[in-house]
């Protein structure tokens, strides 16, 4: 039951904030809420996370799709034969789908993901990106950790 419910709940954490910022702000607006450090933003990405390969285009579009699609299927058929019973990789591996499906969800509505975090450290100004993005960072470091540690434990115990 762990792994639908956190699918369901990163899908709705993005979709509300996302719908939170197209309703709040214009287009490409940015409000500062740790001024130099973090800002709001609304913008909109072709890419894959953090603008990886935007604006890439049409088979730019559809390849993310499908990606997103074979992710999603690929991690549940995973989650089911293998790693029903890891708790730590049935984390690790909502994350990731919940934050592909998020984000395939814009992509399928908007032809675009919508993006709002905005980070800056110094003069480094890093992509913007969304809750989605997040889940599947956070989702694939659990996913290593999780790999590592199943390795180095007893065939008996659970992660």
């Amino acid at each position: 039951m762990l792994y639908p419910l956190v699918i369901l709940f990163v899908i709705a954490a993005d979709q509300a904030t996302k719908a939170l910022i197209m309703l709040s702000f214009a287009p490409y607006e940015s409000r500062p809420v740790i001024d130099g450090f973090f800002n709001l933003v609304y913008v909109t990405n072709t890419g894959a996370a953090f603008s990886f390969l935007a604006g890439s285009g049409a088979w730019g579009h559809w390849f993310f799709v499908v990606v997103a699609l074979l992710a999603v299927i690929g991690f549940t058929l995973g989650w089911w034969l293998w790693a029903r019973d890891k708790r730590l990789l049935t984390v690790a591996m909502a994350l990731i789908v919940g934050g592909a499906v998020g984000n395939l969800i814009d992509r399928l509505r908007f032809g675009a993901v919508v993006d709002f975090l905005d980070v800056l450290l110094g003069s480094y100004h890093w992509p913007a990106f969304n809750v989605a993005d997040s889940c599947i960072c956070v989702g694939a470091f659990l996913y290593i950790v999780a790999a590592m540690l199943i390795d180095r434990q007893p065939k008996e115990e659970k992660i």
